[in-house]
């Protein structure tokens, strides 16, 4: 979103990444940690392909991979079926290679006397990075630049282009992650896995700060807008509210975030005046 971007078929990507390394691991034999990275590879092609089409084409991001999110689960449910019969494909603990991709995405840190699951790393380690290739590096201020005016950018000799298709592939890269985080920790893969998730990245972002329109926004406040979009989710629960309601949370958060951005940056902008 801060390079001026939408990625829908991120929730697709989810579910393919899985199924794929499910797939190459109980019925081609692969070690699920070489099938793994066979994924990344899928991924990152897709990643590519959206971005490409996005900048050969000029039609909107949002179409193209809303397009891409169709076609991506699609063949993933035919593809699976072929090689499976099923739609969903469980026990892959006792598949060879669990073990490796176990210690990396699936373990757990003791911390203080009690564990953490690793993936909370992965959480802290990619919002470090990403915060400071945006804040420290000349590559985040192209983000920035292609974002919020890609036309200006062009002129004083960003690539934007290349800054985009390597966002997109960066955006496919994080929803393989979530994939090979979910399979290692629940042992299966499903098809349908990470549908309507790219709707909740975009809400989470939203709530972070970050504009839909682009060019402004960190990955710190991305991150805090997973964390409190979790900790609603989680305190519906606790609270004893019935369930059904929080859709209803969800959409209003969002409302009230993109709200509160606009006001925000109307102030800083009358400010600089």
């Amino acid at each position: 979103m801060i390079g001026g971007e939408f990625d829908l078929s991120i929730g697709s990507m989810i579910g393919a990444a899985g199924a794929t390394i499910a797939v190459l691991s109980s019925v081609f034999g692969v070690p699920l940690w070489l099938a793994a990275l066979i994924a990344l590879v899928v991924a990152l092609l897709v990643g590519f392909i959206n971005g490409t089409m996005v900048i050969r084409t000029k039609l909107p991001s949002f179409i193209i991979t809303l397009g891409s999110l169709f076609i991506l689960r699609g063949l993933t449910i035919a593809l699976t079926r072929i090689f499976t019969g099923r739609t969903q494909i469980g026990s892959l603990d006792q598949l060879p290679g669990y073990d490796v991709l176990r210690l990396l995405f699936g373990g757990s840190i003791p911390i203080g006397g009690a564990n953490f699951p690793i993936s909370i790393v992965w959480w802290i380690a990619i919002t470090a990075l990403a915060t400071w290739v945006l804040m420290r590096t000349r590559f985040g201020n192209w983000i920035f630049s292609a974002g919020g005016n890609a036309d200006a950018a062009r002129n004083v000799g960003v690539p934007v282009n290349r800054v985009k298709i390597t966002l997109f592939m960066a955006t496919a890269t994080a929803a393989w992650l979530v994939a090979t985080i979910q399979l290692t920790v629940v042992k299966s893969a499903d098809t349908l896995r990470g549908t309507q998730q790219e709707f909740i990245a975009i809400i989470a972002a939203v709530i972070g700060g970050n504009l839909l329109t682009g060019g402004y926004g960190s990955a710190i406040g991305a991150a805090l807008g997973a964390l409190i979009f979790g900790m609603v989710r989680q305190g519906i629960v606790y609270a004893g509210i019935d369930a059904d309601w929080f859709q209803v949370f969800l959409g209003a958060m969002l409302i009230v975030a993109v709200l509160v951005n606009n006001f925000i940056r109307d102030r800083a902008e009358k400010a600089r005046r």
